[in-house]
């Protein structure tokens, strides 16, 4: 994924001129979108016939769809950093994984950064990716984390690809929409006894938002902290919405705490699995 996302920055380094329109560009992000994308999972999908153990050929695909791996480590590297006051180890620690300008965060914003970047990552990379996996498929996983990386490459938040990311940008929205709502739900199962209705009223506005409103404001009731707010993106200021404002600031400790929520719904999530497989399987004997 490393090295397609280096071919996916290439690509528009030659096919997106700036001295194009808007029009213009968004036309070549949509060709350069199915250029890389059809003749790749065409060949994928035709070697699986010279494959005779087609179980082992699809959890190979879905091991190379899944991602986020060694991000958690990162992250608690990171709130570690900042408890001991090295908040330049933690702006290293954070940089490969996050779009934004890090060398400018302060140990606040370094705090926030950290946990967008650990929910959004995991929702995406794991979570979203094992949905598109055991409902349709891995080569729907595998479309899925495709899609994700050339958005990954042409984040629209980046002014440069503010047109030619856009087709990209749309097709992993309208794609994770359910998965994120799923993974929201998991969230919201876990503030049972704290306030849990009145966390649904507050996050249902963005329930039919394409973006990921719904989950930042989720976890940010769920750690009872403030997140979102501006971001800095190769210098130029994106106004986001704010979130859980009434709340304080996150911290190191934070991190942690947010950590833990998500990877809480991963466990959870895997225990669905494991029960709804051994009720099938058990359906299926009796039948």
């Amino acid at each position: 994924m490393h090295w397609f996302r280096f071919f996916c920055s290439q690509l528009a380094n030659k096919v997106n001129n700036p001295n194009n329109n808007p029009h213009q560009q968004k036309i070549a992000g949509a060709l350069s979108t199915f250029i890389t994308l059809l003749p790749l999972l065409l060949i994928l999908w035709l070697f699986e016939s010279f494959i005779e153990v087609n179980w082992l050929w699809h959890a190979f695909l879905l091991y190379f769809a899944l991602g986020s791996f060694g991000l958690t480590r990162a992250t608690i590297k990171t709130a570690k950093a900042l408890l001991a006051k090295n908040t330049s180890e933690a702006k290293q620690l954070i940089a490969p994984f996050t779009l934004r300008n890090t060398d400018k965060l302060s140990p606040l914003g370094i705090s926030k950064t950290s946990i967008e970047m650990h929910l959004l990552q995991t929702m995406q990379q794991c979570f979203s990716v094992a949905f598109f996996y055991f409902i349709f498929g891995p080569y729907a996983a595998l479309t899925f984390r495709l899609l994700l990386e050339m958005h990954y490459s042409w984040n629209i938040k980046l002014p440069k690809y503010r047109a030619f990311g856009a087709l990209v940008n749309n097709l992993v929205q309208i794609l994770q929409w359910l998965p994120t709502r799923l993974f929201v739900l998991f969230i919201m199962l876990g503030t049972v006894g704290q306030n849990s209705r009145l966390f649904w009223q507050l996050i249902k506005q963005h329930f039919f938002s394409l973006n990921n409103a719904i989950s930042v404001y989720a976890l940010a009731l769920a750690i009872e902290k403030k997140l979102g707010g501006v971001a800095l993106y190769e210098d130029t200021k994106l106004r986001r919405n704010s979130f859980n404002d009434k709340a304080l600031e996150p911290d190191a400790s934070s991190i942690v705490h947010a950590v833990k929520r998500v990877n809480q719904v991963l466990y959870f999530s895997f225990l669905c699995l494991i029960f709804s497989s051994a009720l099938t399987l058990v359906l299926t004997l009796k039948v």
